[in-house]
This record gives C-alpha cells, structure tokens and sequence, in this order.
C-alpha cells in the first residue's frame, strides 16, 4: 500500500475523527466552565473515567482489535461469517451486562480504590453519585466497539468515526443547559437532582451513539442473531487470546490507578494548604484531551486502515510487506505528531489560555503546564501504538502485555518517585512528564519485540526523518515564542499567529526540502480539494 493508498482509505476516517475530537473538545471546555478545574472536577472526572476503566480492563481490548483478524477470515465463509458474529455480539453483551450490574453495586469500593483520598470526605458520596449514573456506558460503548469493527471488517471505516460526533453534541447540550443554572458550584452545593442529571445525561450520549451504527449493520449483509452455542472453536479462540488482553488492560489500569490515586491526593492536599488552583486528575485529564487530538486524528485513522492489511501479510507470512507497512505509517505520522508536539511543548499556557473559559487564568496557565509536560511523549505514544498493531496482526497478545507491563513498570515508578520529591502544587504535572518519558520505554520495546517476527525497525529509520521534521518546524516556532509577547491582541490573536505561521512555515520548508511524505499528504488534500 502506497503513502498516497493509505492517506486516502484513512481520509474519511479522519475527518470523522476530527470532528469527534473538535466536538469532544469543545465538550471538556463546557465541563471545565460548568465544574470547575478543582476537586468538584475530579469527583466527576473521576466518575466518568470508570466506565473506560472497567470496560477496557475487561473487554475492551479485545473488541478494539483482537477480534479484527479473526472478523477478516470469518467473513470468508459462505455465511459472510454471520454465525461467528452473532455468537461473539450473544457473548459480549452478556459479559457486558454483567459487569455493568456487578460495577453499580460495587461503585463505594471503587471510589476507595481510585481516589482513595476522598473517604470520609464530602467528594465521596458524590462521587459515588456521578459514577452510578455514568457506569452504564460500559454496555453501549463495548457493544459499539464491537459492532463498529464488524462495519471495519467489511471495509466500513466511516460510521465508526463520526458516531462520536452525536456522543458529544448530546452531552455538550446537557453542559450548555447547565453553564446557564450553574452559579459556581462547589462539592457542598451541587444537589442530587443535578448531579443524577448530569451523569444521566453523559450516558444518553453513548446510546445515542451506538444507535449509529444500526444502519450501517443493514447494509453489510450480516445477520446477527442470539447465538449461545459459544463452544465454536474459533470463540474459544477469540477467549483465548482476550485473556491476554485483559492482562494487557490490567496493566494499564494499574498504572492509571496510581495516576488517580496521586493526583487527586496532589489535590486534596494542595486544599489544605490553602492553594485554590486546581492542580488534581481534572488539569490531567484535560491536558490528556487536548494532546490526543493529533494523535487520534492521524494515528488511530491510519492504523486502523492498514491492521486488516497487516492481518492479511501476517497469514500469508510477508514480513518485509509489514516491515514497510509500519515504517511508512511511522513517517506519515510523525507529519503531524513532531510539530505538534512542539507547539504543545511551547505554547502549552496559551493554548489552555485561549480555549478554557469560566476558569481563572492559574487555572488555565496550571493546565497550559501540565499540557507542555505530556508534550514530548506525544511522538513515542503514536509509535508504540503502531508497532503495536504490527503484534496484533500476529494476533500475539502475550507480546503485547510485555512491551505493557514493562512501559508500566517504569511510569509508575516515576510517578511515585515524583510524587513523593515535588510539592503538592507540582504533583500533576510531575506525573504528566513520567508518563511522556514511560511511552518512550515503551515504543523502544515494542519495536524490539517485532523482531521475533523478523520485523525489523532500526531507530535510524524513524529517529533521522523525525529530527529532521522536529528541526524544520523548530526553525519558525522558536523565533516565535521568544516574540510572543510582543504579537498585539490577546490570547485568541497570539495563538492564531503562533500555529498558523509556524504550521505553514513548516509546511513550505518540508516541502522546499522535498520530504516525500509531506508531499504525498498535500498532494492527495489538494486532490480532495479540487475534487
């Protein structure tokens, strides 16, 4: 598959994944006015991450890519592999019933678990509150992540992207209405009725959103039906290789059980020792939201157009085919995660600045930093996440759960180490950096693992083209952040200056020095363009 091949079966993906980030933005930027960036932030925050917690820690993995190679063959059968789906969407929505029912009951422990500074505190029942009404994604969103691999399966990557986009248009007009009645809202005066609405509201999304996906379901040819004879071997397959997901997804969890546990305790004490800027999980998360919008842009767009490609070389045995496969996504990423990394990097405090409002500017400034800490790991988080996909097409899971457990390992280390050296106001944006460092750890390893497969990626051919973007881009944003206070108008002018000089300066270099990738990407936009 050519540069050109792979930048257009991943065009549309990523336009739909765009406008779900823009709109998932503008969605963190209403809860931020509505809530706040302090401990009333993270109650809901904290909340509303266990779904994603749960799911992904059970089942998620799997239904994301494990089952994609698995789809591809089955729908070689004469039955376009309807019995085989049926059976894993039977079995899914049973495991996902349950666990919804069993995390409900179990909230209280929960809320012990991650944010084990709240006990005994006014943000635990409130808490617990959020997280009752919001645990019921985990059903729509793991049936939608299954259903939309069956659509991916098929060759039907759009529905997938954009149903997101009604997720958060549903959810940023519930926080619209709030913004209007919320008056400066603390843990002691929020009411029950307008914290039961707000997590009722954040679910609607996630129906909403899988509701998309049923037309397309009709166009594909392939019945679903209730099926439980789950003895096919090809499920007690599919079982097998999720139990080393889940393995791969505890992991994570863990180490974002020790993100939640510091950042909220960060907060708790930062409270007492009279700091008011919110310095917890809430400026984490936001960072976190605003740093992904590239990477799942570009990254997740590109890789998920090439992983049935990857499977298909994977089985009939071409490794130098997956060699270039990864290679050339690699580069083609790294067109948009290098400068971006580096205006995060820069120009973190104003970006945050000029999005969030309702908030004071320490607020938004403590945001800006954490957001410039994560910067750098934005490049190795798109490479792990692609080397990745090279071990899924081997449909090797316990390879997976190495490059994991050891990227892990070593960002919670640094976590703790930096929690236990920096003040309390610092914390969070401590743990930001550790987690940017530990996505190194991890690309490096899972780069290495390929070459059980004889894949291999020598760091030259990724470490050269990516210095040489990162050299580009930093010859026109370095002069412009020294001058940066002196650009008139406010924050909105500074920052439209910034990336739309730099990002087109560095447009015009690389394609002056005739960086093919670059050329590839301009040449297909313009296309579309013209077209």
């Amino acid at each position: 598959m050519s540069d050109n091949s792979i930048i257009r079966s991943s065009a549309i993906m990523a336009a739909g994944t765009f406008v779900s980030r823009i709109t998932g933005l503008i969605r963190g930027l209403l809860l931020v006015a509505v809530l706040g960036t302090t401990l009333l932030g993270d109650t809901y925050n904290v909340a509303n991450t266990m779904p994603n917690i749960l799911y992904n820690l059970i089942i998620g993995g799997a239904l994301t890519a494990v089952f994609v190679p698995q789809m591809v063959r089955a729908i070689r059968e004469p039955d376009g592999g309807s019995a085989f789906i049926s059976r894993l969407v039977t079995a899914t929505c049973v495991v996902l019933g349950v666990l919804v029912f069993i995390s409900i009951v179990a909230a209280p422990l929960l809320v012990h678990l991650f944010a084990s500074s709240y006990s005994g505190r006014p943000e635990f029942k409130l808490t617990v509150l959020f997280m009752r009404y919001c645990l019921p994604q985990i059903f729509f969103m793991g049936l939608f992540a299954l259903l939309g691999q069956v659509a991916n399966a098929k060759g039907k990557f759009g529905p997938m992207m954009w149903a997101p986009v009604f997720n958060n248009v549903v959810v940023i007009g519930v926080f619209a209405y709030f913004l209007h009645i919320s008056k400066g809202w603390k843990v002691s005066t929020i009411s029950h009725s307008q914290a039961t609405w707000l997590g009722i509201g954040t679910t609607a999304g996630f129906v909403v959103q899988l509701a998309c996906l049923i037309p397309v379901l009709r166009q594909i040819n392939i019945k679903i039906r209730p099926r439980f004879d789950w003895r096919d071997p090809e499920i007690r397959k599919s079982l097998h290789l999720a139990s080393w997901t889940l393995a791969f997804a505890a992991i994570s969890q863990l180490s974002y059980l020790v993100t939640v546990n510091l950042s909220t305790g960060a907060a708790v004490r930062a409270l007492k020792a009279g700091i008011t800027t919110g310095v917890g999980y809430t400026p984490y998360g936001n960072a976190m939201l605003i740093l992904l919008l590239p990477h799942s842009v570009v990254t997740i767009s590109i890789v998920t157009a090439i992983l049935p490609l990857l499977s298909s070389h994977a089985a009939e045995q071409k490794f130098q085919e997956i060699h270039d496969e990864l290679v050339r996504a690699i580069r083609l990423v790294g067109i948009i995660t290098v400068p971006s990394a580096i205006a995060f990097l820069l120009y973190g405090p104003l970006i945050t600045r000029t999005l969030f409002f309702g908030i004071s500017n320490n607020d938004a400034r403590y945001l800006g930093l954490v957001l410039s800490a994560f910067a750098l790991g934005l490049l190795p988080l798109s490479v792990n996440l692609i080397a990745l996909r090279g071990l899924i097409a081997f449909e090797n899971i316990k390879l997976q759960v190495l490059s994991n457990a050891i990227m892990n390992l070593v960002g919670s280390l640094l976590a703790f180490l930096l929690a236990m050296t920096l003040p309390a106001k610092w914390v969070t944006v401590g743990l930001a950096a550790a987690l940017a460092l530990s996505y190194y750890i991890g690309a490096w390893t899972s780069i290495r693992l390929l070459r059980r497969y004889n894949i291999e990626i020598h760091t030259g051919e990724i470490t050269g083209f990516y210095a040489r973007l990162a050299l580009i881009y930093s010859v026109v944003a370095i002069p412009l952040y020294l001058i940066m206070g002196k650009i008139p108008g406010g924050n909105n002018a500074k920052l439209l200056v910034v990336l739309s000089v730099s990002g087109l300066g560095y447009l015009g270099i690389a394609k002056a020095f005739k960086i093919a990738e670059v050329g590839a990407a301009l040449a297909v936009l313009l296309r579309r363009r013209r077209s």
